[in-house]
């Protein structure tokens, strides 16, 4: 049975991250359960992985405000930038808000695989089971047994099960008597309830619109799909959406009532959506498409819903279609200055597997690096 300092489950964003910036002279091991490491950082963004965001706020995440607030306190966005810019990964700016590496994310891929040249990166090793053995722990897997002083559990969370994500990380946490909330798909699509299958019939179109869910607006694009609607706007109010109604602004910035005011055209002409959109909604909402100067006092009173849309989804399009997992290691179990667990010594838990959750954006890997550079800090003390 090996022995090391540091044992760390999971070799994707959070686990290389946490290696990288371990000592040299430290005895380290990442145990990962696929062929191939940073797997989830390989595919993500159309391979260009959308790594943070221009502004990285507390109130773009669900999760215990204090915790996030200390985590990104020891390493910021700009602490994050720091490090690519050094390490000369070249970034480009989408949107006026989102970071994407610039030709591909092999260029952070590789970066991390450098940085921990030094560690022992044990492929195609299912995690099994971790135990207490003294003051060790020792870390089962399908193909042997090691030992460590300290281990990390880096394992992310249930999203892309095609890439062996699991919950293997709440089991090892409920194990040791850690508080856990258990996992659910976040940044998914949102199936509908019958009144709004005509936006089935749509598939394919999108239009930027303002999502009201909770007490948070999402400005974003909107995608009309065949089993409900997707987009980034949707994908993050879904983080927040738990049950209940939403409500969407299909025309934000602009009044419905000043758009019609005098004109001869037809309704669905001067709607400034796709046209199939204009119809569709004409239609769902029960007014004629006719020319604007013809609309009646109920016509309009109708039409202000296009600023105001409100219903209730059926549910989500499940954790094969989620981007991320909602859900993790409580915050109150963990140490907001290390990520350690404060019932069980030296076993620490960062990344996804946290229940820190962010929205669509870079959000969720800046968490990733950030959480894991604050374990490796505590670590290396």
């Amino acid at each position: 049975m090996k022995n090391y300092d540091v044992i760390i489950l999971g070799a994707g964003a959070s686990g290389l991250m946490c290696a990288a910036n371990l000592p040299k002279k430290m005895r380290v091991a990442l145990i990962e359960g696929n062929e191939k490491s940073a797997r989830k950082l390989k595919i993500s963004g159309g391979g260009k992985c959308n790594i943070t965001n221009i502004s990285m706020q507390i109130n773009n995440f669900d999760g215990d405000e204090g915790l996030i607030y200390s985590v990104f306190k020891k390493f910021s966005k700009d602490d994050l930038l720091d490090f690519l810019e050094r390490n000369k990964v070249i970034l480009e700016l989408r949107k006026g808000r989102y970071y994407f590496c610039k030709n591909s994310s092999d260029d952070i891929i590789n970066v991390l695989k450098k940085s921990v040249k030094n560690s022992e990166i044990i492929l195609n090793n299912t995690l099994l089971h971790v135990k207490k053995d003294d003051d060790d722990f020792v870390v089962e897997t399908n193909k042997g047994r090691y030992k460590a002083k300290k281990v990390v559990v880096a394992t992310g969370g249930k999203s892309f099960q095609t890439l062996g994500a699991s919950d293997r990380g709440l089991d090892i946490a409920k194990n040791f008597g850690i508080g856990v909330k258990e996992f659910t798909p976040a940044l998914v699509g949102l199936t509908l309830q019958k009144e709004q299958f005509w936006m089935k019939e749509l598939s394919g179109l999108s239009c930027h619109v303002h999502v009201k869910v909770a007490d948070k607006i999402l400005k974003e694009e909107m995608l009309f799909a065949h089993k409900g609607i997707s987009g980034p706007a949707i994908l993050s109010a879904s983080l927040y959406w738990k049950k209940g109604e939403i409500k969407i602004d299909f025309l934000p910035d602009k009044n419905i009532l000043d758009i019609v005011k005098k004109s001869k055209k037809l309704l669905s002409s001067v709607i400034p959506l796709p046209k199939r959109l204009a119809k569709a909604f004409l239609l769902a909402i029960g007014v004629r498409d006719k020319e604007c100067i013809k609309l009646t006092q109920d016509d309009k009173e109708l039409l202000k819903s296009l600023h105001n849309y409100s219903f209730a989804p059926a549910g989500n399009f499940g954790f094969t279609k989620a981007e991320v997992s909602r859900g993790g290691i409580l915050a109150e179990e963990l140490n907001g200055n290390s990520l350690e667990s404060k019932k069980v010594k030296n076993l620490y838990f960062i990344g996804e597997v946290v229940d820190v959750t962010g929205e669509l954006g870079g959000y969720n890997f800046q968490w990733a690096f950030s959480s894991a550079y604050v374990c490796a800090k505590s670590l290396k003390e």
